[in-house]
Parts: C-alpha cells; sequence; structure tokens
C-alpha cells in the first residue's frame, strides 16, 4: 500500500478522536501485541534496539568521569524515548495495515507531520536539558567533597546509606518523567498517524491519562521495569525491551483513541 493510501486525519471518512476508557488488563495485551511486532518486523526492529543500546553503552564510556552528567543523561534517555520510538510506531502501523515492515521508511516517520513532531522533540529536548541540570545540582549538594563513582550511587541507593539523596533524586525525577509520561502517551502515535498538531495531541494524551488513571500508572510502571532491565543489563536488555516498548505504545494508542467515523 501506498503512503497516500495510509489512513490519516487528512481522510474526510475521519473526525476527531474520542478516547475510551480501558481496563488495566489490556496491559498484557498490549505487551504480548508489542512482543509479536517485534518478531514480524524482525532485524527492523532489532536495529533500532541496538542502536539504543550502542548509545547507552557509547554515553557510559564518554561520560566514564563524570557520573553525575551520566546519572542525568541516562534518566533523560527514558524521557526522550517517546520520540526515540517514531520508529516502531511507524512499523506498526503499517503492519497493520497488511503491509510488510520497512526500516528505510520507518526512519523517516517523522516527515509525515514534520512541523509538529519536530516541535514535540524539541520541547523534549528542552525536558531533557533542563533535567540533566538538575541532576547535577542535587549530586552537588549531597557530595560535597566529589562527585561519587557510579558504582558509588548504586550502593548508597540500594543500602540508602544516604536516604534524603534517594528521595530528592528519585521524587524530582519522578515529575519530570510523569511530565513527559502525560503529555506523550499516545501523541506521537496520533500525529504521525492523523497528522494532529502537537497541542492538540499533548492534550489527548493528559485527557487519556485522566480518563484511564491507573491503567496509565501500571503502564508507565511496566515501560519504567523494562527500561531498568535494560540499563540493569549494561543495556544490552534494550536490544530487546525498546522494540516491545515502542510496538506496544501504538497498540496502547489504537486501543485508547476511537476513531470516529462522519456520517
Amino acid at each position: 500500500m501506498s503512503e497516500n493510501k495510509l489512513k490519516s486525519i487528512d481522510s474526510p471518512l475521519y473526525s476527531f478522536p474520542k478516547i475510551r476508557k480501558v481496563k488495566p488488563s489490556i496491559i498484557i495485551n498490549w505487551l504480548h501485541a508489542g512482543v509479536t511486532d517485534t518478531r514480524r518486523a524482525g532485524l527492523a526492529s532489532l536495529f533500532y534496539g541496538i542502536v539504543f543500546a550502542a548509545a547507552g553503552q557509547l554515553m557510559q564510556v564518554i561520560f566514564a568521569e563524570s557520573h553525575a552528567l551520566f546519572a542525568g543523561l541516562t534518566t533523560g534517555f527514558i524521557l526522550l524515548g517517546p520520540f526515540l520510538a517514531l520508529g516502531f510506531y511507524d512499523m506498526s502501523r503499517r503492519m497493520e495495515l497488511g503491509e510488510q515492515p520497512n526500516l528505510s521508511l520507518s526512519l523517516f516517520a517523522w516527515r509525515t507531520n514534520i512541523l509538529n513532531v519536530g516541535l514535540f522533540a524539541g520541547l523534549l529536548a528542552i525536558v531533557v536539558l533542563i533535567w540533566s541540570r538538575v541532576s547535577l545540582v542535587i549530586f552537588a549538594l549531597f557530595y560535597e567533597g566529589g562527585l561519587p563513582t557510579f558504582n558509588d550511587v548504586v550502593l548508597n541507593v540500594i543500602t540508602l546509606k544516604q536516604p534524603t539523596f534517594t528521595f530528592v533524586y528519585f521524587a524530582l525525577g519522578g515529575l519530570f518523567a510523569a511530565f513527559v509520561f502525560g503529555i506523550s502517551v499516545i501523541s506521537l502515535p496520533l500525529m504521525i498517524d492523523r497528522k494532529i498538531d502537537a497541542i492538540t495531541a499533548s492534550i489527548y494524551s493528559i485527557v487519556t491519562c485522566v480518563r484511564n488513571p491507573f491503567t496509565m500508572l501500571l503502564w508507565g510502571f511496566c515501560i519504567v521495569v523494562l527500561v531498568g532491565f535494560g540499563f540493569a543489563t549494561n543495556f544490552l536488555g534494550l536490544i530487546i525491551t525498546m522494540p516491545i516498548i515502542g510496538h506496544a505504545t501504538w497498540h496502547a494508542y489504537r486501543d485508547v483513541v476511537e476513531l470516529e467515523t462522519l456520517s
């Protein structure tokens, strides 16, 4: 099927979507669909997963002596996740329409709504830069004798030797993550699928969280667990977990957003 035959908000057959209420148990379906699409897409999905893993290891090498900045950029990686997963959305969308997943086309998925995707990506980048700075300040406040090594940080968090640091760091990090999750849980799939503007898509995303608070909370938790597993395996786990999350997010969008046909 050619590009101009793909369904979008430009078609006269569709109006602005409605947001459904969904049960928390549907998350199992999203994850299952994510695994299925990862298998169907094969090397195309794994390519993105390998890029994510390589980027994580590269950051670790570059910032080997700047653990505070590395921690900020690593957690910032989660904040950029919705944009970085655009290729997965495109492949799942094409498979849903009966097409074969195409790596080269997925790399340019942003071009279907370039202005609004660009604006949203710029917002995420600003959030990551702010968070990276906040992360450095938190480390500086709690480690006045010099910044700790990465192993020291992990040990202090696990053993709660620095409970105040752990609370402040994760509380502030959680606020940044909650903000990004709230405006992006369905916004980018919505933008590339329906050509909706960035502001409207972000509002729909927030409405989705408001209408399905417990489901979205659990979904966010699942994402954190899968990404956390990827980090815990020296980023190698991201080769598998990122494709699953990306494809599953497309199916979350399709289940939450109702396409209303015009009479």
